[in-house]
């Protein structure tokens, strides 16, 4: 999966004859799952039409301050009273990341000098996202110190350079200076979001789910877990560049990722195994599945007969898989789970020192809008030094980050 997948993309185009390529790098940015929202210079419009654009980002295409329909073109009265402001904050507020292709030598300049003539200038001077400008324009305007100094200032800007490549130019010239081709524009996308994502190099296991612990053939001891916690943290880590184990117990959650490698078992002694097997290779572990804490002693080979009124199972406790990780922990960052019914800070203190944890996740069943089966949960950080930051009630997806924020700062701290 691309990292551009689920990406908000502005595409800003200038007014040059490379502006005809972004029909397919529109395409290449849908293709890659990203969200593409166009903004163009009314110069542009002489190259490539709105409509081209609109259809394949299928998004509206933006070019003027503000919209006026056909009827109020004819209202002499009040020429402007059904008018649409195209708002460039809520524009530049909207992007993950800004690409500007093609970026002329005109809207570079305008770029370094706040030179705010058009929409394009004005959602540029408001994002607050990474921005990407890839130039075009002939070999010597190319070379001109003029553009030379505007791409080192966009530089010290903090935008980042596309560069032009070698090649044709409109003038029959061949030089540098031709935009780069859309394929490699995409390419240079990814590669840069890669390399700046904050846990790229991290490998992570985390488990999700319930266990089943079998009674006969076909009855088993289990739990309400739905898996979708750890589910959460997987996809959110994989979108953060970590490469995943998810060790995940029975459940009808999906999750189709190149980063996420699934391991699917039913008992907690098949995710204890698989959890020792992998936890000497990775930096992380995250214990978010509800193990059952209990195993029938002996299981039935036949299904067992119902018979008399009243029906004994003798239990035994199984292995338990956090304590047993922190007995080997080297150089992990371990994050357990606690669900707690009451004195749940002391509980969760005193299973962050029996299991040698960095930090625990505490649930509440007393909070509404926590536990299994729910899409939101409301958690309770507590690290290894006893500090308690209790969270707001959040969606699922949203704890998640939160985890992985702790994480982050974790290593940023170490460096």
């Amino acid at each position: 999966m691309s990292v551009l997948s689920g990406k908000k993309v502005i595409l800003g185009i200038s007014g040059g004859i490379a502006a005809y390529k972004t029909a397919t790098l529109v395409r290449l940015f849908i293709k890659a799952g990203a969200h593409v929202q166009v903004i163009m210079t009314p110069a542009s419009k002489d190259f490539v039409t709105p409509l081209t654009l609109s259809t394949l980002s299928k998004n509206p295409v933006y070019s003027t301050f503000y919209n006026i329909d056909d009827d109020s073109k004819n209202n002499t009265q009040h020429p402007k009273s059904d008018t649409l402001w195209n708002n460039h904050v809520e524009l530049a507020l909207w992007g993950d990341i800004m690409v500007i292709a093609p970026a002329t030598a005109n809207t570079l300049s305008k770029m370094v000098n706040g030179n705010c003539d058009n929409l394009l200038i004005a959602t540029y001077l408001s994002a607050k996202c990474p921005v990407y400008f890839a130039p075009a324009m002939d070999l010597d305007m190319y070379k001109h110190p003029s553009t030379v100094a505007s791409f080192q200032a966009l530089k010290n800007f903090g935008n980042t350079i596309i560069p032009a490549e070698n090649g044709e130019l409109a003038s029959g010239l061949s030089g540098e200076g031709r935009m780069a081709e859309p394929e490699n524009i995409i390419a240079f996308l990814e590669a840069d979001l890669e390399s700046k994502l904050p846990l790229k190099g991290k490998k992570i296991l985390i488990t999700a789910g319930p266990t089943y612990e079998a009674i006969d053939p076909v009855r088993f001891i289990g739990n309400h877990s739905s898996g979708k916690m750890g589910f959460d943290i997987a996809k959110s880590a994989s979108s953060l560049g970590a490469e995943v184990i998810l060790v995940t117990g029975p459940t009808h959650q999906i999750l189709d990722d190149a980063n996420v490698k699934l391991i699917s078992v039913i008992s907690a002694q098949q995710m204890y195994d698989a959890c020792h097997l992998y936890f000497s290779e990775v930096d992380v572990a995250i214990a978010a599945a509800a193990v059952a804490d209990y195993r029938p002693k002996n299981v039935a080979n036949q299904k067992i007969k119902k018979s008399d009124a009243s029906f004994t199972i003798e239990l035994e406790k199984t292995k338990d898989i956090l304590e047993s990780l922190g007995k080997i922990k080297d150089k992990q960052f371990l994050i357990g789970f606690a669900l707690e019914t009451e004195n749940e800070i002391e509980n969760a203190k005193l299973k962050i020192q029996k299991k040698n944890l960095d930090l625990i996740v505490l649930n509440s069943l007393q909070d509404e809008g926590a536990g299994f089966g729910k899409s939101t949960n409301k958690v309770t950080f507590i690290d290894s030094f006893f500090n308690v930051e209790s969270m707001q009630l959040k969606s699922k997806e949203a704890v998640a980050n939160d985890i992985l924020n702790k994480i982050i700062a974790h290593y940023e701290i170490r460096h």
